[in-house]
This record gives structure tokens, C-alpha cells and sequence, in this order.
């Protein structure tokens, strides 16, 4: 699994470390960040694939509604709501 780019680096939780890290980046002494790694070219295959799968699944919720009775789809949803009132676990 790639690393997320998006979260930022963990700073030291000692408060000493981190208050001389801060100082550091503020007055810009601090060594530079490792640069995040390059991903591969994505498999054509895998592309096209996830595609399909990603039509078929705009789909689904819809055309299973459409083919439910009124009254099993009134009985999933008071299951529904039944499980997520519950008291405890």
C-alpha cells in the first residue's frame, strides 16, 4: 500500500525535542524533508478494470430499490433503524 501523502510527518512527542524541532523549521536550519517515493505507471488493465467496476456499482443500489416490494423495503428499513437505536452493545 503507497504511503499517504497527504498526512504530515510525525513530530516528536518529547516536548523538548519538538520545541527545538519548531524553532528549526521557523528560522529554517532544519534539514530538509525526504522527498516522497515515486509511484509506478498504473497497469493499464487495472484502470479499465476499476472502471467497469466502478459503473456497475452506480448502479446497484438503484436497480436492487427498483426490484424490492414496498413492503420488504418498509421491513429493511425499520431493521435499519432497529439496530441503529439499539441500546448498547
Amino acid at each position: 500500500m503507497p504511503n499517504r501523502s497527504s498526512k504530515p510527518p510525525k513530530r516528536p512527542r518529547d516536548f523538548n525535542e519538538r520545541a527545538f524541532q519548531s524553532v528549526a523549521i521557523l528560522t529554517g536550519t532544519a534539514p530538509p524533508e525526504p522527498e516522497q517515493e515515486q509511484q509506478e505507471p498504473e497497469d493499464p488493465l487495472k484502470v479499465a478494470a476499476a472502471l467497469l467496476g466502478r459503473q456497475g456499482g452506480l448502479k446497484g443500489g438503484k436497480a436492487r430499490a427498483a426490484s424490492l416490494s414496498a413492503e420488504r423495503r418498509r421491513e429493511i428499513a425499520q431493521l435499519a433503524a432497529k439496530s441503529r437505536w439499539k441500546k448498547g452493545d
